[in-house]
């Protein structure tokens, strides 16, 4: 099962050591970051939000030219700097003390960590064979889940402190960790940025957003993203207001999710191998997830703690599965219906669907499951599946449009070379 776990020495252990590390440190800021900013700067709640909002609001914004620059200067070292400017946005949190510190750190963070994780699947697209890009990243998402993990139970410790020494540690530590990841990512071998095209050469200056294709998926696949605010925002809420189960069991649910994707990412993408299979997973994925929602509305029926907590249980342990399926397939489309030498638009664009779900989700979700109740839930179920039923048609207009395109006037090569694991 470990041995499983480890991805394939070279360029591939790499990039999820890279991910491992740098998600760590976002693991234990994400647990603090709240409190730190409330407590001991004094933000208020509200503010602290609408600082947020802002700043992933404007990553949303320069999030696709950072892929284009990536593209046309090479992701790797795009990434690298990127990663740096991240961990330079966090250190800058040592010496917050007003709103406006807080905001234009906010902003350097997150267009940093958008623009940084859109250069680094521009990097694995372009050292990874095709075939092999949807596996990979599977091990990637594992260090990812992993990296979370370890950093959440840091993060706790520091909680549990509660003072304001502990608290820079952890920002401290993030700031060190994505350091640490741009010098990983430095090791692997630079991907050829991609040539400018011939003036009037077809698709030559287009960018994603003139591929309708592509932007139908994406917005697709925003819809099914709405999962992930589930576990961190509607759940709690739904358990308290209108369960008889524990409020504890949410850190038990939370830990279900992350280590059955740490334990069992990489074995559940296998099945991915092409875009026709992805479609399948997706399809598959959503009905799991739709599934899952159905299992939630359940538990609001009344009856013991006991019975609630396990409904809860088991709800999670479908989604979770759910997810992995819908993700894995959700990868090898974003990857397989973007043009070479655009990876990092392409990679960047489809990647802002996570943002947009996590800053749409929570007032949606909260209105239609923790006020609706449980016809919210069966709604959010229907709606996974019916709009993973309009995936498959819109991949297949991809496929056709993707046909019909010339090749660039030359063609980048996959790097597949290894560097010492």
């Amino acid at each position: 099962m470990i041995k499983g776990l480890i991805p394939p020495p070279g360029t591939p252990r790499v990039l999820a050591l890279a991910q491992l590390v740098c998600r760590t440190g976002d693991g234990a800021y994400y647990i603090c970051a709240a409190l730190f900013f409330t407590r001991i700067v004094g933000i208020s709640p509200v503010r602290m939000g609408l600082g947020l909002t802002i700043a992933w609001s404007v990553a949303l914004v320069l999030s696709v030219p950072l892929g284009h620059l990536a593209d046309r200067r090479g992701p790797r070292a795009t990434a690298v700097t990127l990663f740096v400017c991240a961990g330079l946005a966090i250190a800058s949190y040592l010496f917050v003390s007003s709103f406006a510190l807080f905001l234009v750190g906010a902003c350097a963070y997150a267009v940093s960590q958008r623009g940084g994780s859109a250069a680094q699947q521009a990097l694995l697209a372009g050292l990874v064979s095709e075939g092999e890009v949807t596996r990979i990243r599977a091990y990637v998402q594992s260090a990812y889940n992993a990296g979370l993990a370890v950093g959440s139970a840091l993060g706790g410790i520091a909680l549990l402190l509660d003072r304001r020494e502990a608290y820079y540690a952890v920002f401290a530590l993030n700031a060190l960790a994505f350091f640490a990841a741009a010098l990983v990512l430095s090791r692997v071998p630079e991907v050829p940025p991609a040539p400018v095209a011939r003036p009037g050469a077809p698709e030559g200056g287009a960018s994603v957003f003139a591929d309708r294709p592509y932007v139908v998926v994406t917005l697709l696949n925003t819809l099914l993203l709405l999962h992930i605010p589930l576990v961190d925002i509607a759940l709690p809420l739904w358990i308290t207001r209108h369960t008889a189960a524990p409020v504890w069991l949410l850190s038990v649910m939370f830990m279900l999710n992350t280590v059955s994707v740490v334990l069992f990412q990489v074995r559940v993408s296998s099945g991915v191998t092409g875009l026709h299979s992805a479609t399948r997973y997706v399809f598959a994925g959503s009905a799991l997830l739709g599934l899952g929602c159905v299992v939630f509305a359940l538990t609001g029926a009344g009856g013991s703690a006991w019975v609630a907590g396990l409904l809860l249980l088991v709800a999670v342990a479908i989604q979770a599965l759910g997810e992995m399926m819908q993700a894995a397939g959700a990868w090898e489309i974003s990857f397989g219906l973007a043009p070479p030498g655009k990876h990092g638009q392409y990679q960047a664009f489809f990647g802002n669907g996570t943002t947009v779900a996590e800053m749409v989700g929570p007032l949606l979700l909260t209105g239609l499951i923790v006020y609706w109740g449980a016809p919210g839930w069966i709604l959010l179920g229907a709606l996974f599946v019916v709009v993973a039923a309009l995936v498959r048609p819109a991949v297949r207009w991809g496929e056709r449009v993707r046909a019909g395109v010339p090749a660039p006037v030359e063609s980048q090569g996959n790097l597949g070379g290894a560097v010492g694991s």
